[in-house]
């Protein structure tokens, strides 16, 4: 009783491995095939069969991203970040895809940054990061972003696009510099100006105030008495 227990044992593992193998085989085609929808249902299985199939859960993860369930992406991906080895970039940038199209872009500036900590050389990552920096308004880190990622893909069919947003984010930076430097040199004259008057106030009051003056011819002089005293 107990031989048959080994044996069948290894081959109800066996079976469930193939079983896995072939929902993935399927839904990995029918996902290549651009049919994510059915390729999710093929995905499910294979993930729910095996859980350690990592790239079934990345695939499943972009099929429900491509069919607008993005919730259920981000669910995906976090179920196997942490374990991800070297598909660990192109799950957090995936992830932080997820939470950038929900607009929550300080979550995917992290997400894509823990993907360039996974691997330095993994442009997606720059270019999401510079999206997610551009929505936050961190316009010259963006910059760096996007000529790290034209650095790495040169011939990148967003080229064109991004130069021109670089481009135009430099031109800003530059004119609101030059504005301010135009705003402290107005505000440097006029202090200079009002200190001037304030100086030629000062001295014009200084000057009335210290004037010297002569005897005092007032009240204070002893009244002069003509006549005689009587003494009684």
């Amino acid at each position: 009783m107990k031989k048959r227990f080994f044996i069948v044992l290894p081959w109800f593992f066996a079976s469930v491995w193939v079983s896995a193998q072939d929902n993935f085989s399927r839904g990995e085609e029918l996902f290549m095939r651009n049919n994510p929808a059915e390729a999710s249902v093929y995905l499910e299985s294979a993930v729910s069969e095996n859980p350690m199939h990592i790239k079934a859960f990345l695939y499943l993860g972009i099929a429900y991203e491509q069919t607008d369930r993005t919730d259920e992406a981000i669910t995906v991906y976090r179920q196997v970040l942490g374990r991800a080895g070297e598909l660990t970039a192109n799950i957090a940038n995936n992830l932080g895809n997820a939470f950038f199209k929900k607009g929550s872009f300080s979550d995917s500036e992290s997400l894509y940054t823990q993907a360039l900590e996974a691997n330095r050389n993994y442009a997606p990552a720059y270019l999401g990061r510079a999206n997610a920096r551009i929505q936050r308004g961190a316009l010259q880190e963006a910059v760096t972003d996007y000529e790290q990622y034209l650095q790495m893909e040169p011939r990148s069919p967003q080229r064109g696009t991004i130069e021109r947003l670089i481009a135009y984010i430099k031109a800003e930076a530059f004119e609101a510099e030059r504005k301010r430097l135009v705003a402290e040199e107005v505000a440097r004259l006029e202090a200079e100006r009002r200190q001037r008057l304030l100086d030629e106030v000062s001295a014009s009051l200084q000057g009335a105030a210290g004037a010297s003056q002569g005897l005092s011819t007032g009240a204070e002089n002893v009244e002069g008495y003509e006549g005689e005293f009587e003494l009684e």
